[in-house]
Formats: C-alpha cells, sequence, structure tokens
C-alpha cells in the first residue's frame, strides 16, 4: 500500500510541474472546437468584396441587432453609426480574437474580449433573439444547454488562459524571451 501511495504521490509532483500542459491543452482545444465556430460566423457578416471588411452584410445587423434591424424594414441605411460599428467591430472580433488565442500572441487580452465577447452573444441571443428556452439550467440532468453548460465551458477555457497565459509553444513566450 505504502508503495501505491508513493506513484501516486510521485505522479502527482510530476503533473504539477508540468505548467506547460494546461495552457498548451487550452489553446489546442479552443483552436479545435471553438476558433472555426467563430470564424464562420465572421464570414456570414462580411459584405461583398474587400469593402465587406468595413461594410457589414446584412446578416451582420440580423445577428448582432436582430430587434432593431426589424423596426427599420431590415433596412440597414437607417440604422445609426452605433450600429455599424458595433458590426464592423464584432465581425472583426470574430476573426482577429481567435487567431490571436491560436497563435498564443497577446493571448490573455484575447482570451479577456473572447469572455466578454461570449457574455455580449449569449445576451443577444436570449434577448434579442428570444432564445431564452436555450438558457438551460446548471445542475439538471441535461448537460446539453447551449447557454449556460456549453458557453460556461467555453469561459473556463478563456479563463484557463487568461490565468496561465498561453504556454511555452507560443509567440507570447517567445517575444518574452527576446525583451528579456
Amino acid at each position: 500500500m505504502t508503495s501505491l501511495i508513493s506513484r501516486i504521490n510521485n505522479l502527482s509532483a510530476t503533473l504539477e510541474r508540468a505548467d506547460w500542459l494546461v495552457p498548451t491543452l487550452a489553446r489546442f482545444l479552443f483552436a479545435a472546437i471553438l476558433a472555426v465556430y467563430f470564424v464562420n460566423a465572421g464570414l456570414t457578416k462580411l459584405g461583398d468584396g474587400l469593402a465587406g471588411l468595413w461594410t457589414p452584410s446584412t446578416g451582420a445587423y440580423a445577428q448582432i441587432f436582430p430587434k432593431a434591424f426589424e423596426a427599420v424594414g431590415y433596412d440597414s441605411d437607417q440604422l445609426g453609426v452605433f450600429h455599424w460599428a458595433v458590426a464592423v467591430a464584432g465581425t472583426w472580433a470574430e476573426f482577429l480574437l481567435p487567431a490571436l488565442i491560436v497563435l498564443g500572441l497577446l493571448t490573455r487580452l484575447a482570451a479577456l474580449g473572447m469572455i466578454g465577447f461570449v457574455f455580449v452573444q449569449s445576451l443577444t441571443d436570449i434577448y434579442g433573439h428570444g432564445q431564452s428556452g436555450e438558457i438551460g439550467a446548471w445542475f439538471d440532468r441535461f448537460p446539453d444547454a447551449i447557454m449556460m453548460d456549453q458557453r460556461a465551458l467555453w469561459v473556463f477555457l478563456l479563463v484557463v488562459l487568461v490565468i496561465k497565459g498561453a504556454g511555452p509553444f507560443s509567440f507570447d513566450r517567445a517575444l518574452r524571451a527576446r525583451t528579456a
């Protein structure tokens, strides 16, 4: 029994020294599970051609401001500068923040931005799109509610990156080593 406890303690000590594992795995899982989701969502918001980078599609307004867009008869020209700025910033965020996280560049800041993005996205889904039936509840027997369950796991993954950083295989580490 003492030998088993000793082996468990040795394994635990080894795992505790593996500081590189958690942030590296968090970035890998973000890339594997969420990055493509956010990039595809961003693509639905781009307007036509190169100008689409600063001229959002009608889909952008429908997704980000569903009630306001409906109120103006789905005519984006009737929306103000605020709506345009939020649509453009939201679209760019769906490309830039995941790319920064995957590359491990400004990872803590990008992960913090993504946490805010997921929060706003969830509020828009609930109040703007009326998806209150999708909220779900914690501590119930259903582990797949889109809002409470899935997005809590997304945010946890991002919190790991805010706290731990990008890990050793990142531009953040390379830049830090270069300036040290």
